[in-house]
């Protein structure tokens, strides 16, 4: 294949569309860009979500402390959480001014290295800071790579099949988050495990960390080596951190002017999205507390919840290319809300594993066709921008859900009652986003069968 021959789409991406420069056909980028996805999710379920946190939490900070493990971590998350809202959209902003991917590689290194430096964090209170503040960095710096990573799916991608490959890559993070947890699980931590790894000084999750930092290197590269540098944006200037805050001020208010509807979809998107972290957030917090599931099931429930929302967000693709992005995020908020309300009544585990995976069935494909939306809006040239104030947007929200779950579940002293906040952040998104018009989650080509439609009418 010559270095500008591209597939033809008889599988199941769609049309190839136009040569991409470089020297990889488009299907060999496409699967490079999926791979990061595959890897990067590692970081976030097995040291985010799962293993490390709890390994800080748990083992490594004082017992009866001032301050608890819990309350350090949340201290440290939040402050990583800030420096993400205030930041994102202007490294967004440097990265279209040239140097998308080497912004890409440069905080996915940042991310590994910090990752690796993990290891080092024995189960000693006085390692409690070191691991908040690696976990930190990490935070940080992962999310200024998916800014960049995000931007890249419209080089990959072509109008016709977005949705295909943004679901597909939604698909394949969840199923790598699976795998490796299986394996950190039952090869590292477990006891007895498949590497005898002895459970003394908190090795089998210190090897853990170097595992995924591996991980994520291998499954990094290719999309840095396949994928070629996009054209800088023209007329852009490197600005000093002062001037490049005026300029993303400039920017919002241009957007707001040329296109507002963008506006309104950053805003829904950062209410219900900040709904759709909910449902993962405290899944197992419910799970435990209102079902009764033993907490050693719990692991099983987050592999099947895994499973079935790859599933939910591979489908999620290959409908939005036919039906439309918003109206794939409105029917999976829908279903959403009408499982978490049936939720509430429902007091067996049998049917909370049957519901609470119907709500894992529809965050897939909300949050994909969020993603590819969102790249269908961004102006050419200004994707790491607008990607940026998607971060930026949701960070900003990000304290609604826990809070609002809170005051819900303390009122009532059932934390059963507190689904209600999760169902209306989702009904609030919902509304937000039907002021976004439909066509703006939609490809050219589904546009136009649409119009032969109604002429034939």
């Amino acid at each position: 294949m010559t270095s500008t021959e591209t597939d033809t789409g008889s599988h199941d991406l769609g049309p190839a569309g136009p040569p991409v420069p470089g020297r990889f056909s488009r299907r060999t980028q496409i699967w490079s860009w999926v791979s990061y996805d595959w890897g990067s999710s590692a970081f976030q379920a097995v040291i985010v979500t799962f293993v490390f946190s709890t390994y800080l939490t748990g083992t490594v900070a004082v017992k009866n402390g001032p301050i608890s493990g819990a309350t350090a971590l949340s201290i440290s998350t939040s402050l990583a959480g800030l420096v993400i809202a205030l930041t994102a959209p202007v490294m967004g902003q440097q990265a279209d001014g040239g140097g998308r991917r080497r912004s890409l590689a440069v905080w996915t290194g940042i991310v590994i290295a910090a990752t690796a430096a993990m290891f080092a964090v024995r189960p000693d209170p006085s390692y409690l800071v070191l691991g908040l503040v690696l976990m930190g960095i990490g935070v940080v710096a992962a999310e200024f790579s998916n800014v960049s990573y995000y931007a890249m799916l419209k080089q990959v991608s072509v109008d016709e099949d977005m949705g295909r490959v943004s679901g597909l890559g939604w698909a394949m993070g969840y199923t790598g988050s699976i795998l490796l947890l299986l394996l950190a699980y039952f090869g590292l931590i477990a006891q007895p495990n498949w590497f005898g790894v002895p459970a003394t000084d908190g090795l089998g999750v210190r090897l853990v960390c170097l595992v995924v930092a591996a991980w994520y290197l291998v499954f990094a590269l290719p999309v840095l080596v396949t994928v070629p540098e996009p054209p800088a944006r023209t007329g852009v200037q490197r600005l000093g951190p002062v001037n490049a805050y005026r300029r993303l001020v400039q920017d919002v208010r241009a957007l707001w002017r040329d296109d507002p509807d963008a506006v309104r979809f950053l805003v829904a998107s950062a209410i219900y999205r900040d709904g759709l972290a909910a449902v993962f957030t405290f899944g197992a917090v419910l799970a435990v507390s209102v079902y009764g599931m033993p907490s050693a099931m719990v692991l099983i429930f987050g592999v099947a919840a895994n499973i079935v929302a790859a599933v939910g967000a591979g489908a999620g693709g290959l409908l939005e290319d036919r039906l439309g992005a918003r109206t794939v995020i409105l029917g999976s908020i829908i279903g959403l809300i009408v499982s978490a309300t049936i939720l509430l009544g429902v007091h067996s585990l049998e049917l909370f594993w049957v519901f609470g995976l119907a709500l894992c069935l529809f965050v897939g494909p909300a949050q994909s066709s969020s993603r590819s939306m969102m790249a269908r809006m961004a102006p050419p040239q200004r994707e790491g921008q607008m990607f940026g104030l998607y971060t930026t947007s949701g960070r900003a929200v990000s304290f609604v859900s826990p809070a609002l779950f809170g005051l819900f579940a303390g009122a009532t002293g059932n934390d059963r009652w507190g689904i209600i906040a999760i169902v209306l952040i989702l009904v609030a998104g919902a509304l937000m986003l039907l002021r976004v018009p439909a066509a703006k989650g939609r490809s050219a080509r589904s546009l136009a069968r649409t119009a032969r439609l109604d002429d034939d009418r």
